[in-house]
């Protein structure tokens, strides 16, 4: 992993997780399990991480988290819904409390129409879910750092409305 260090808002879900009970999960795209790994390198993460799904392919993505197989086919994998409904099927496959998503354009060339640094972070809890838009700058592994950092600050939000 490059850029800053995860791991003090890793720190903070994982202890937050564990004092209010709550089970994480994420589906990653862009991030290729950045995001959980940066989860379960802290001492502890097995309490609260239940797992977590790499969905590099648009197969893995509707096969094993559920997304549409139309909205991926009229959308693309780069899209708001795709990030939400791959948050839901995070949460449910991994059965888990809270769940985040990552999809979006590292580069260095554009993807489905999206421009480099265009980024979706979704989300999934008992009380609804949605996504985030971002645009990141920088090469390719300083957006997907950069997406990683911002859906461990999305997930630490999921917890404290717990």
């Amino acid at each position: 992993m490059t850029g800053a260090s995860p791991l003090p808002v890793a720190e903070r879900i994982i202890s937050e997780a564990t004092l209010r009970g709550v089970s994480v999960a994420t589906a990653e795209s862009l991030t290729a399990g950045w995001i959980a790994a940066a989860l379960a390198d802290v001492p502890g993460a097995s309490a609260v991480l239940r797992g977590g799904v790499v969905s590099y392919h648009n197969q893995v993505k509707q096969e094993v988290l559920g997304v549409e197989e139309s909205l991926l086919e009229a959308r693309g994998s780069v899209d708001a819904e795709v990030a939400r409904q791959m948050a839901e099927g995070a949460r449910r496959v991994c059965t888990s409390d809270v769940a985040v998503s990552s999809t979006g354009v590292a580069g260095p060339e554009v993807h489905d129409g999206k421009a480099v640094g265009t980024v979706f972070i979704g989300y999934a809890s008992a009380a609804g879910s949605g996504s985030l838009e971002f645009r990141f700058t920088g090469g390719r592994q300083a957006i997907r750092s950069q997406a990683r950092d911002a859906a461990l600050e999305c997930l630490m939000d999921l917890i404290e409305e717990k």
